[in-house]
């Protein structure tokens, strides 16, 4: 969660803010910090640099977790979490990312550490994730599965 707080606050949007709209404010924010503005200050064109990454990065993390993004890959989230076992699981502050045994992965936000446990301790984790982990938390993938 830590993380959508930030990506959104460096782009000054809200929680509501849709993927068009978050498209214009990221382009803004390119034109105005892209490095080629800076040629001839080389100080300002390595800040532009470290500035645009940042852009960039909290873009694409937030289209990932948009729920229009979710909406567009649900098909194919819905098939990954109920045809495909979970291989591992790593936990780390309130971030849970799931691994597939088709390759996926999966980024859980803002997940307790009472129910990572709960996860830790079940006889059969595949279904107490579907139940309690893969549509209560904001997610996104993180890698594609393997194609055969």
């Amino acid at each position: 969660m830590k993380k959508i707080i930030e990506s959104r606050k460096l782009l000054g949007v809200e929680k509501t803010t849709e993927l068009k709209e978050l498209k214009a404010i990221y382009r803004n924010f390119m034109k105005d910090w892209h490095p080629d503005k800076f040629q001839d200050d080389h100080d300002a064109k390595l800040q532009a640099e470290e500035k645009s990454k940042e852009f960039i990065e909290a873009y694409h993390f937030l289209v990932s977790v948009a729920p229009e993004t979710h909406e567009q890959q649900l098909e194919q989230y819905t098939e990954v979490i109920t045809s495909s076992k979970m291989v591992d699981f790593q936990y780390k502050a309130q971030t849970l990312v799931v691994n597939f045994a088709d390759g996926s992965s999966y980024e859980y936000f803002g997940v307790p550490k009472n129910i990572y446990g709960k996860l830790v301790n079940s006889d059969t984790p595949d279904r107490f994730a579907r139940r309690h982990i893969y549509h209560s938390f904001v997610y996104r993938k993180v890698s594609k599965a393997v194609e055969a």
